[in-house]
């Protein structure tokens, strides 16, 4: 059994004599490039991480192609967080506000904020719930909200140090193996009193085997098949195009009488797409006055 933590990964997991499922995503690579498109210090840092590891697991639920996007927005240090992960495992996202705020509880960096959880089918209806985020961790703010909105049990546990963030997730299920509801309450209880003595440092450092065994050891889990999660935004340079095309005619002609080549910033990843006017309107050449 290995103790190298294999990052970019999520794994789902299965108690078998149990309706209680789980989660556990490790990302390294992805944060190291969430954090590069802008200048973030500790505390954002720390809370952009921890929405990025549980947007990865909450979008492993996922039964259909689209993409999940948890969203906290606020009058307070940070105005939005955002971040963005796709069924294929593709993640991008950001903040914004103050980008050097300290490390310190969710209620003093969002105080008074909301937070948005958004399921996109690519074909069928969109979901959307909201929950004020009045608790101090992030971790506490899902784990109620999914218990009021899915009336499931769910429960998380947030990790972000060193550039490196994971999360753990159980999830109680629909009566499938145990049918006795007071069997169901204290499977579900001693469960997650197990995961409740996992430390961040370990959350984070221990591979999942390992972690699932110094946690479960006594019951039959069943890991199933990793899953690579990437950084990749899904902005183009005909996206960023159509947008000025978007524009009012007299204000694309304003646009570039005030400079010859207008350039377009993806905020999501930082990078750079540049126009003329013969891009914009490649069907005329107008004259500028």
């Amino acid at each position: 059994m290995s103790t190298t933590t294999i990052t970019d990964n999520s794994f789902r997991f299965l108690f078998e004599d149990a309706d209680v499922r789980g989660e556990t995503v490790t990302l390294h690579h992805v944060l190291n490039d969430l954090y590069a498109a802008h200048p973030y210090g500790d505390g954002v840092k720390r809370l952009l991480g921890e929405f990025a590891a549980a947007t990865v697991v909450i979008s492993n639920n996922l039964k259909f192609r689209g993409r999940v996007v948890l969203q906290g927005r606020s009058d307070g240090p940070v105005s939005l967080v955002m971040v963005e992960c796709s069924s294929e495992g593709q993640v991008r996202g950001l903040a914004k506000g103050q980008l050097d705020a300290p490390q310190g509880p969710l209620s003093s960096l969002l105080p008074s904020g909301v937070l948005t959880l958004t399921i996109e089918p690519e074909t069928g209806q969109r979901y959307q719930g909201v929950i004020a985020a009045q608790r101090d961790e992030l971790c506490d703010v899902l784990s109620d909200y999914f218990e009021q909105s899915e009336q499931l049990a769910t429960k998380f546990w947030l990790s972000t140090e060193n550039g490196v963030a994971a999360a753990l997730m159980l999830q109680q299920l629909p009566k499938q193996v145990v049918s006795d509801e007071t069997v169901r309450f204290d499977q579900w209880q001693t469960l997650c009193a197990l995961a409740d003595t996992v430390t961040g440092r370990e959350l984070i450092a221990v591979g999942t085997d390992q972690l699932l065994y110094r946690l479960f050891n006594e019951w039959t889990v069943k890991r199933f098949e990793p899953k690579g999660i990437v950084f990749e935004c899904n902005c183009s340079s005909e996206r960023s195009l159509n947008a000025i095309r978007l524009l009012p005619k007299h204000e694309i002609t304003e646009l570039f009488e005030e400079q010859e080549t207008v350039t377009m910033n993806c905020e999501m990843c930082s990078k750079s797409y540049s126009y003329s006017l013969s891009d914009v309107r490649p069907e005329e050449e107008p004259t500028l006055h």
